[in-house]
């Protein structure tokens, strides 16, 4: 799958569907598109999922906390494909145990009545059934638990799963499908003709190229960007999307020391926090904080971190502190703009997706989460299809498996790659070089960032040290200590120079600096260098 450089075939024909941003939801409208015969392009202003969709708490989930808002239908969509993302990625998408636990016998049985709903809701999709623990077999199933005033836990199950992988194999589904994608495509404007979009013009940041690209019907999937496209339609047009940020810091494993994943229900302001087992470390998250302004690379708040390690110390045996961050990272969701009177509360900002024609020809999809992306992409194809008169053609992506897809049998870290795992390791046998660790307290080899380059369209090492492996999101000192070694195998591979080499190590340090865990005295400061 490599980088497409010779654009001229990208430039010279008219598309279906052409689809701006890389995210979850953009590469699942593309595989949709394709996969119903449409000839479809998927243009990302960097690399794929590098904002919201590699930022998320890494659940596949009905949604616990909407339950209690009421909003069944959301959650009974969300079961469903929830249930379908396991099927049709069961190399990344896992059914996971939660544990709730309850200092109160009020809470034990309000929350087991709310998951026996959930369960209910969940049908022929569930993942298991919930259920009371006792608090001596709580203890033993979570040890790092608080033990004090504990009276027991509720178990429930949901999916956990790595979003940025996820997102990678899709565009390489999409790509199987007859889609084109190119990373690192910054759309610059949008074409009009006669009042109508039909098109986009987009420049290369990697080669500086400029293209003019035709379509029927565009696609605008790009998260907290949505308005800036909305912007080149119309210079006037109104703000749609209010950026929420979510923060979560990772620790070492051993503070929960457990295969099970905390639900902390309700945190000190009606929040749901998540201690969730991945990647051999635990991720806890997440914060709801509205922002007037978003990037690509959002920095937390001081007051976000501490509200994470002050809730974690209420719930955990041993406290965590700063020093305990091994990293902490930061996603902003597109949430719909609030109505007047409601600009400050996030929970007054709809979860749901959000689908409207902008223009003409020009088709608007933000909001939703990671568990409905397949949906989300089968309505916007629906109205891409009806907009541009192209003939109704059903949706194929229900049952269709997402490249790689496989159950494995046991549980070798490289399954995380699915079927691929195979051509890694013949890469390994025809070059026994290649098994070397890119660091010694991880399982990354030399052979997965050659693959990752030559397969997963990784163009620098942020790329491949944030998305392809996961080391930035977890362990953020690790992350520079590899970068050097991963900037030379990417460069003897593509033939790039020491010039390239060294600009990458070192715009990738000033990246990861960002991740790692400085002090600050005010709240009012990022937390973050960077």
């Amino acid at each position: 799958m490599q980088r497409i450089h010779n654009h001229n075939l990208v430039d010279q024909s008219e598309w279906d569907i052409i689809i701006i941003g890389g995210g979850a939801t953009g590469l699942g409208t593309a595989l949709d598109s394709a996969s119903r015969g449409l000839k479809t392009l998927l243009i990302e202003q960097a690399d794929f999922a590098k904002g919201t969709s590699s930022r998320s708490t890494k659940l596949v989930h009905g949604g616990v906390r909407y339950l209690a808002q009421g909003d069944i239908a959301l959650v009974k969509h969300a079961l469903k494909e929830r249930g379908l993302m396991q099927k049709n990625a069961a190399h990344l998408v896992h059914k996971e145990e939660f544990l709730i636990p309850c200092y109160s016998w009020f809470s034990v049985a309000k929350y087991l009545i709310g998951l026996k709903i959930y369960d209910w809701l969940a049908g022929r999709f569930s993942f298991g059934t919930s259920k009371y623990f006792s608090k001596n077999e709580t203890l033993r199933i979570m040890p790092g638990i608080k033990e004090k005033g504990l009276k027991g836990s509720i178990r429930y199950f949901d999916g956990r799963f790595d979003d940025a992988r996820l997102a990678i194999n899709i565009a390489q589904t999409a790509k199987e499908q007859g889609a084109t994608l190119i990373n690192y495509m910054k759309v610059t404007n949008l074409i009009k003709e006669g009042g109508q979009v039909n098109g986009v013009t987009t420049i290369d940041t990697i080669t500086n190229e400029t293209f003019k690209l035709k379509a029927k019907v565009v696609i605008n999937a790009t998260g907290v960007f949505v308005d800036e496209i909305l912007q080149m339609n119309d210079s006037k047009a109104k703000k749609t999307v209010r950026p929420s940020q979510g923060v979560h810091i990772v620790l070492k494993k051993e503070f929960l020391n457990s295969d099970s994943a905390l639900m902390i229900p309700q945190t000190s302001d009606g929040r749901v926090l998540f201690a969730v087992q991945w990647h051999n470390h635990l991720l806890v998250g997440t914060t709801d904080t509205p922002l007037d302004e978003h990037s690509l690379e959002p920095r937390a708040l001081k007051e976000e971190t501490d509200f994470i390690l002050n809730t974690a110390a209420n719930y955990f045996k041993t406290k965590p502190t700063e020093n305990d961050i091994l990293s902490v990272f930061s996603g902003l969701r597109p949430l719909a703009a609030p109505t007047e009177g409601k600009a400050n509360s996030t929970k007054e900002i709809s979860r749901d997706h959000k689908l409207m024609r902008s223009a003409k020809g020009l088709i608007t999809i933000t909001g939703g989460k990671w568990t409905t992306y397949r949906r989300m992409a089968e309505e916007t194809v629906d109205l891409a299809m009806k907009e541009a008169g192209i003939p109704l053609t059903p949706c194929k992506t229900e049952h269709l498996p997402i490249h790689g897809c496989e159950n494995a049998t046991d549980s070798k870290y490289l399954n995380i790659y699915g079927t691929d795992k195979n051509h890694i390791e013949t890469l390994i046998k025809q070059n026994p070089e290649l098994a070397q660790l890119l660091h010694p307290d991880f399982p990354y080899t030399y052979a997965e960032v050659i693959w990752s380059t030559r397969n997963e369209m990784a163009e620098t090492v942020e790329d491949i040290l944030s998305r392809r492996l996961r080391v930035l999101i977890i362990d953020a000192k690790a992350a520079i200590e590899m970068s050097a070694i991963v900037a030379s195998i990417m460069a003897k591979e593509t033939g790039a120079d020491k010039q390239w080499e060294d600009e990458q190590v070192k715009s990738f340090i000033k990246l990861a600096e960002g991740y790692t865990y400085k002090s600050k005295n005010t709240k009012e400061e990022p937390v973050l260098a960077g």
